[in-house]
């Protein structure tokens, strides 16, 4: 039995070996763009490179505005942005700010990955998809950038490459599960969008409790 690998179309055909295929549901391009944005939101070059690559591997059906993702300059600059992130982001301290300062190429980034991907749609639903797309990959990146600023003072590095290494290969899983069971990987997005709305709200009362702490001590 054969799989049929999923298209990123929402209504038009091609002549592009990337882009010939079926057309895909309104609901299920929804599902599969949640799932994606999160993946995004969490390491946008393992995101961008595996969408890449399962183009070319004829596993994925991108729509011609996401074409380029399927070109090896592309898929390249994605390996290569993404080996320097393996090795910065398990950098104790230094992550911090690695992540700060992807909070402005992650979730732009998720952002036109869905305006992209429902191009044959209205500019209205292309601005709403681009919108929605932008902030899953929002939460993603806040819950992620919490957790570490949770994790950072231990004095040991394990517990960041622990994580980093998890971040890693649930941005790759779920890109990939969303291109052939899009409804599982955004149902695991979403539980997963519930655990770090649940989990920044403990750092931050952590901190905040750290803070009055530090304050009182200063005081004393």
């Amino acid at each position: 039995m054969t799989c049929k690998p999923v298209s990123l179309q929402t209504g038009f055909l091609s002549n592009d070996p990337y882009t010939v295929g079926m057309k895909i549901p309104g609901e299920q391009l929804v599902a599969l763009l949640v799932a994606v944005s999160f993946a995004a939101g969490l390491n946008v070059y393992a995101t961008v490179a595996t969408l890449g690559l399962l183009a070319h591997a004829n596993l994925l059906m991108l729509p011609s505005p996401l074409h380029l993702l399927a070109n090896w300059w592309v898929i390249g600059a994605s390996l290569a942005l993404f080996t320097v992130e393996f090795f910065a982001d398990k950098v104790p301290a230094f992550d911090l700010v690695w992540n700060a300062l992807h909070t402005f190429i992650r979730v732009p980034v998720a952002a036109l990955l869905a305006y992209q991907a429902t191009a044959s749609l209205s500019p209205l639903q292309q601005a709403a998809a681009a919108a929605v797309g932008g902030t899953i990959a929002l939460a993603a990146h806040g819950g992620k950038t919490a957790v570490r600023a949770a994790v950072t003072p231990s004095p040991e590095p394990f517990s960041n490459i622990t994580l980093s290494l998890g971040e890693d290969l649930l941005a790759v899983s779920l890109t990939w599960l969303a291109t052939w069971k899009p409804y599982w990987a955004a149902g695991i997005v979403i539980v997963l969008l519930v655990i770090t709305i649940f989990v920044v709200r403990l750092v931050v009362r952590a901190l905040r409790s750290l803070f009055r702490g530090a304050e009182r001590v200063v005081e004393a």
